[in-house]
């Protein structure tokens, strides 16, 4: 039996059909002109660039102590008395030798003028005596104790004159005043401390360095130092001493920088950051500290290059403040992103902030 189809319903089908093919074009039309948008919308990321340069960098050893003066002394009476008078101030230089203080000497004096009268009365009953004990009217144990009374009388004699020229002390080393301790009228003692002078040249650092640098610190070696006080200026100095022995409790051993200092600017007390260079490469390929990502064990730049950032692996070298040395990934010439690449992903449009250091174009 032949099926018969209702030629309404044909035609109804038929509609449907072309209507359904029309939606599913316009929604393709639609979805490809999206997709295209999109990509015409990549957004361009600012950052800036920088130039890979050749130059010398350094190592060092960074480490931090206080500076400290290699000769000081504390200045002590070396007989007691009244302060009567002091000739220097806190900040004045004085010489080895140069007068401090002068203590009263008016007891000392009596002192000296007696021992020297019992000293001139025991020489002449030692004169008479020598001329009886040669025409054996004496006995020589007689005069052999006189003598040795006139021997120690001299020996006193001598000593309250030296104590008198210590009535005025002076300085034992030559250096600047850096601490007076005592006033007009005070009453010292022996050993009671009256000036503390501080020789400001040459200053010293003592650091101590690790055991494992130690075969890389030599004598006179250059030493980069810094004060908090004046962070603008950079002083240079070199290893003097180093330790032969290792401290077994802390694992370090003692090196001894010797700071120049011609204009006396630094001053004991100090804090001092030092960098002590132990090495240098020259004409080494250097970029920029900053430009410089670390994600793991894994060290990488972007690369410039038609606007477009591209991740480099890279292999560094030393490292200074400012610049890290490049061992492999990057050649001379070569621009790199330096700052917004934290934002970067491999081949991102963008658009550098700072043209003029494109010295070049690959």
């Amino acid at each position: 039996m032949k099926m018969q189809i209702n030629p309404l319903r044909a035609i109804s089908i038929l509609i449907l059909s072309i209507f359904l093919t029309a939606c599913n074009a316009q929604f393709d039309g639609a979805k490809d002109k999206t997709e295209k948008d999109e990509e015409e919308e990549e957004i361009a990321i600012p950052v800036e660039s920088g130039v890979v340069s050749r130059g010398s960098i350094t190592a060092f050893f960074p480490s931090t102590t206080t500076l400290e003066a290699e000769q000081e002394a504390s200045v002590v009476a070396k007989v007691g008395g009244i302060v009567k008078q002091f000739f220097v101030e806190e900040g004045d230089l004085v010489k080895a030798g140069d007068p401090l203080v002068q203590l009263e000497t008016d007891r000392l004096r009596l002192e000296l003028s007696r021992s020297e009268a019992n000293l001139n009365k025991l020489k002449n009953d030692l004169n008479r005596t020598r001329a009886i004990f040669k025409k054996n009217l004496v006995s020589k144990e007689a005069f052999e104790k006189l003598k040795y009374e006139f021997d120690s009388q001299q020996a006193a004699y001598q000593l309250s004159k030296l104590e008198l020229t210590f009535a005025t002390v002076v300085a034992p080393i030559s250096g600047v005043i850096s601490k007076r301790h005592i006033k007009v009228g005070n009453m010292i003692g022996i050993n009671d401390a009256v000036y503390h002078i501080t020789d400001f040249d040459p200053i010293h650092a003592v650091i101590y360095i690790p055991e494992k640098e130690l075969y890389k610190i030599k004598k006179d070696q250059v030493v980069l130092v810094q004060v908090d006080a004046n962070t603008e200026t950079i002083y240079q100095g070199f290893v003097k001493r180093i330790s032969p022995i290792v401290d077994a409790d802390s694992g370090t051993f003692k090196v001894t920088v010797e700071i120049k200092d011609h204009d006396q600017n630094l001053k004991p007390g100090m804090f001092g950051r030092l960098q002590v260079i132990h090495d240098v490469h020259e004409n080494a390929l250097l970029i920029e500290k900053k430009a410089l990502l670390t994600e793991d064990t894994q060290t990488s730049v972007f690369i410039i290059r038609d606007d477009r950032a591209f991740k480099q692996k890279v292999k560094t070298g030393y490292v200074d403040h400012k610049k890290i040395e490049i061992l492999s990934g990057l050649k001379d010439g070569d621009i790199i992103v330096t700052v917004g690449q934290n934002s970067l992903k491999d081949d991102a449009l963008i658009e550098v902030l700072n043209p003029n250091t494109q010295l070049g174009s690959n």
